[in-house]
């Protein structure tokens, strides 16, 4: 049981560190940098920070997926898949898909020259972009957290008698 309780800890205190990261970089960092100057490159002081950010999100995200894969195994909940009331299970896989692939796959191949192309020649628009795009990510994450904590304490939206 103890190897439960370390899963649990380390997949908690991963989506704290990944999640509370989105929201840092989402409701402080970029309104903050939409206000520098314009002769700073806000797009580029942005790519600094995000950078560095990424490296903790890497590591976090992937504990994270591992403890909660790990969380289903030791329950054999594999079956909660298949049952909609345990939405927030298919919420919770699904966001951290996005999230690795967008972290190990899309940002370092494909996302991080677009972004800096497109900068050159709007950089308010590209990062109003960037903005809209972790607003999107952090409600999602939110409304996934929100209900996994509900769900992992016997609410759920379950229709029909008790």
């Amino acid at each position: 049981m103890e190897s439960f309780i370390v899963a649990r800890v380390i997949h908690v205190l991963g989506v704290v560190l990944w999640i509370g990261g989105v929201a840092m970089v989402t409701t402080v960092v970029l309104p903050w940098i939409r206000t520098l100057p314009q002769q700073e490159n806000p797009v580029a002081f942005f790519e600094n920070v995000e950078q560095r950010f990424a490296r903790q999100a890497r590591v976090v995200t992937l504990l994270t997926g591992l403890s909660g894969f790990y969380l289903v195994y030791r329950m054999d909940a594999w079956s909660r898949y298949l049952d909609p009331a345990f939405w927030w299970i298919h919420a919770m896989t699904l966001i951290w898909l996005v999230f690795t692939l967008i972290l190990f796959v899309l940002e370092p191949l494909v996302l991080r020259d677009r972004l800096i192309r497109r900068a050159e020649s709007d950089p308010e628009g590209t990062l109003a972009l960037i903005q809209r795009a972790h607003w999107v990510l952090l409600t999602l994450s939110l409304v996934t957290a929100a209900g996994g904590v509900a769900g992992s304490h016997g609410w759920s939206f379950a229709v029909g008698p008790p």
